[in-house]
């Protein structure tokens, strides 16, 4: 067998989305995570990264949000607590059915309501790909600091993550003209920038002004398309919208 024989095909049409579900409270006040998993179905985004999920908390009813919305869709949940009180958390969580890897899970430096990171290693038809997913602060100073914290050595800026492509999504809290924003757009690629469409706002949900919800990637990554739901029902199912963006990868 020629080297070239055992590379992996290029990756076509790899689907990402992220999406804040706001406890899976939607705008009409109803409670109701198969609303939330209902808007993601639509997308057939293949990793989705999620913020705001209750996890037996009795506001929500005691339900484990993460592992409901991963059953309804067929997949897999990695769930990371930013808050645990006693049997009741509160966080961000990665889902997909692909082969995964957890690499980390932490907390960032919080003043407040306590802030956290996760990141996965997916395989995807014989590729490796490091995906982050994360919710930053709503203080600027609060962010800057978390973002500091996730592009040292312990996550962004290890050799692990620097050896694979890599996709860091989540509720950034940050628009484009933040701060934050810009320096991780000095190392990575605004995906709704790559799309050849304007990029468009993900918050509040039914009138949405501001982009808070980003995709970046790493450069050996090509989009092929961006997509925000903005139908009826994901204007109705959280506070947020989701943004999906489509990926090719080249085999190297």
């Amino acid at each position: 067998m020629s080297p070239s024989a055992s590379l992996p095909t290029p990756l076509r049409g790899l689907r990402i989305l992220t999406y804040n579900v706001h406890s899976c409270i939607g705008m009409d006040r109803r409670l109701d995570p198969n609303r939330i998993a209902e808007v993601i179905a639509r997308s057939k985004a293949d990793i989705i990264a999620l913020q705001e999920l209750d996890v037996g908390r009795k506001r929500t009813g005691g339900v484990d949000q993460a592992h409901t919305i991963a059953t309804l869709l067929n997949m897999d949940a990695h769930f990371h607590p930013t808050l645990h009180v006693q049997e009741e958390r509160y966080g961000d969580a990665i889902l997909t059915a692909l082969p995964t890897r957890l690499v980390r899970a932490g907390p960032l430096p919080s003043v407040g309501e306590t802030r956290g990171a996760i990141w996965l290693e997916v395989t995807v038809h014989g590729h490796r790909v490091n995906v982050i997913n994360t919710h930053l602060g709503l203080r600027a100073r609060d962010r800057m600091q978390q973002l500091a914290t996730l592009l040292g050595e312990e996550w962004m800026g290890s050799a692990a993550f620097g050896a694979l492509p890599a996709i860091i999504c989540g509720d950034l809290n940050a628009v484009a003209s933040s701060s934050v924003y810009r320096r991780l757009a000095q190392r990575f690629k605004d995906a709704q920038l790559l799309a050849g469409r304007k990029p468009r706002p993900t918050f509040p949900s039914r009138f949405p002004i501001l982009r808070l919800d980003h995709i970046f990637v790493s450069k050996e990554f090509g989009i092929a398309a961006s997509d925000i739901s903005i139908d009826r029902l994901a204007r109705r199912a959280s506070d947020h919208l989701p943004l999906m963006v489509e990926l090719d990868l080249h085999a190297p």
